[in-house]
């Protein structure tokens, strides 16, 4: 198992007013040249696919390589000492046992970088914690529920050096700006909930950050306010003493792999892999 770490000539001519009169002749005399591809084009049109080849189980399994992408925190992938553990890195050593594929895991906190590569074929499996809800199902294919958790608020403990208010129940959350992840799932929960309470709820997604470190901004005072999921949260609470995390934000939720929509029998494999995992 391997891992992989993650022109404007032509419009200063048209707006120079001394522009000279032998380069307009040079492209008024060029306009055919450039016409008649262009009408050629529009004409008879080239049709080209977007160079994406279908990759799939058979594929995958021809090349000897599944290429999964995480995030780097306590909970999925982390180096402890001199060795490396986490959820998603004991998954992938199980799924190397028991499909004989070789497993390269790539770390990539970017949600946005993590689906468009996993369209483009770069990768073949996003593991990270996404939960399986009604609008994510728009979005991905997912494998058999892996875990379950729920995301949660976070902020800092009440004191009286702090003027920041004090999260008591989540209609508290009125008018209330909130940080999270770019793209973040939970951003389609924390419209609903402003729609429950009656009231707006301003969510400012953060790009380039994961949920640890927005616990971090947090814990520090750049922000007063963030959702993260519960089980990373719990697991930074050791580090971050002055954080709350007793606000929950979604009932909790199951969590899975996302898969390409095009790569049925690879969704196939992984759900009669994935139960037998025993941490």
């Amino acid at each position: 198992m391997s891992v992989s770490l993650l022109t404007n000539d032509y419009l200063c001519i048209a707006m120079n007013p001394q522009i000279n009169a032998y380069m307009k002749k040079k492209i008024l005399l060029a306009l055919p040249l450039v016409a008649i591809p262009l009408v050629w084009v529009l004409l008879f049109p080239v049709h080209r696919d977007n160079g994406t080849q279908k990759r799939d189980y058979p594929e995958i399994k021809s090349s000897g390589i599944l290429n999964i992408v995480t995030e780097y925190n306590l909970i999925d992938y982390y180096v402890s000492g001199d060795s490396v553990a986490g959820l998603q890195y004991s998954l992938c050593k199980y799924l190397e046992q028991c499909s004989g594929l070789k497993v390269k895991i790539h770390l990539e906190n970017n949600l946005n970088t993590c689906i468009s590569r996993l369209e483009n074929n770069d990768f073949d499996v996003i593991a990270r914690h996404i939960p399986v809800t009604t609008e994510s199902k728009n979005r991905f294919v997912f494998t058999v529920p892996i875990a379950r958790s729920k995301q949660v608020l976070v902020q800092r403990k009440a004191s009286g050096n702090d003027s920041t208010a004090y999260i008591h129940t989540q209609i508290d959350l009125a008018n209330k700006t909130l940080h999270v992840p770019k793209n973040s799932p939970v951003i389609f929960r924390l419209e609903n909930l402003s729609e429950e309470i009656a009231e707006p709820i301003h969510i400012e997604e953060i790009s380039d950050y994961t949920a640890e470190q927005l616990i971090y901004m947090v814990s520090d005072g750049y922000i007063d306010y963030a959702v993260v999921d519960n089980e990373i949260a719990r697991k930074n609470l050791p580090l971050f003493p002055n954080i709350d995390i007793r606000i929950d934000i979604s009932f909790t939720q199951f969590q899975a792999w996302a898969v390409r929509e095009s790569a049925p029998a690879l969704l196939d494999s992984l759900n009669r892999w994935l139960p037998g995992y025993r941490p």
